[in-house]
């Protein structure tokens, strides 16, 4: 009778989480990648009685998933995308959530010198300068809206030479960084995909830290009005929690080799 009474039990507990409402976030790759959801969800399903299913795409890729409706809620980064998304209608309210860096990584011979400049905009003028070999995702994600602006902040078109220096990868940011190494090219990457990234060889951060590079991630609730049939009370309790002390904590304490790969920013 026991076993039968604990197999009950079980049961039941399983049809109860079966039965827990889904949320579906669109998400940028680079969070994925970096085992911050791994860390993340547990803690919040725990809590609460709501499965999230992240669906790993570029930043341009995720927006548009989510006007479809694909969506409950975005986490993204780029911000002016984020903030047009809402102002047009698709997304209900955006917040602040985390933030790390941008970093232009390369072989550590370092052929156009970007070691060098003083600027991010000269890190780029010197690759073009060179016709330095420059990795790009050219997939529309945070990394290559990114990419884009720096060029054109130093008035070049390297679409112009692609495929001879300027190599489109149209890939993700680890599969793109393992195409630089094995072309001995540069690459812009967030830093988090960079200290998880394996097959580093000799490739190595060759100009970081400047305020240029600052990479800031933000969370976007998907309208109720544009999307009748969202789940968007179970969205709003996961951003919520996303945004309260314990979740800002969960991602301040998530880290690599001692290293943190997000810093919490978010505001009330």
């Amino acid at each position: 009778m026991a076993g039968y009474i604990a197999l009950l039990t079980s049961f039941f507990a399983m049809a109860g989480h079966a039965a827990a409402p889904v949320i579906i976030v669109q998400s940028a790759t680079s969070i994925q990648n970096s085992g911050l959801y791994d860390h993340l969800l547990p803690l919040f399903e725990a809590e609460n009685d709501i499965i999230v299913r992240i669906v790993a795409v570029g930043t341009g890729q995720a927006l548009r998933n989510a006007k479809k409706c694909d969506a409950e809620l975005v986490i993204v980064h780029s911000k002016i995308d984020e903030e047009k998304f809402v102002i047009n209608g698709f997304g209900s309210q955006r917040y602040d959530l985390m933030y790390n860096d941008f970093i232009l990584v390369g072989p550590k011979d370092d052929p156009a010198q970007i070691g060098t400049a003083k600027t991010t905009v000269e890190a780029f003028h010197k690759i073009s300068a060179a016709r330095a070999r420059f990795a790009s995702r050219s997939d529309d994600s945070g990394t290559h809206k990114a990419e884009r602006r720096f060029w054109q902040a130093a008035g070049e078109t390297p679409k112009d030479a692609s495929g001879k220096w300027y190599l489109e990868t149209g890939l993700g940011m680890g599969a793109t960084l393992n195409f630089a190494v094995q072309a001995d090219a540069y690459a812009l990457t967030d830093r988090a995909t960079w200290l998880t990234f394996k097959n580093k060889n000799t490739h190595m951060p060759l100009f970081q830290g400047d305020q240029a590079l600052f990479n800031q991630y933000g969370v976007v609730l998907v309208s109720k009005t544009h999307c009748p049939t969202i789940k968007a009370a179970e969205s709003r309790i996961f951003v919520d929690w996303l945004l309260s002390p314990k979740g800002q904590t969960a991602i301040a304490t998530f880290q690599h080799e001692n290293r943190p790969l997000f810093f919490p920013n978010a505001t009330p």
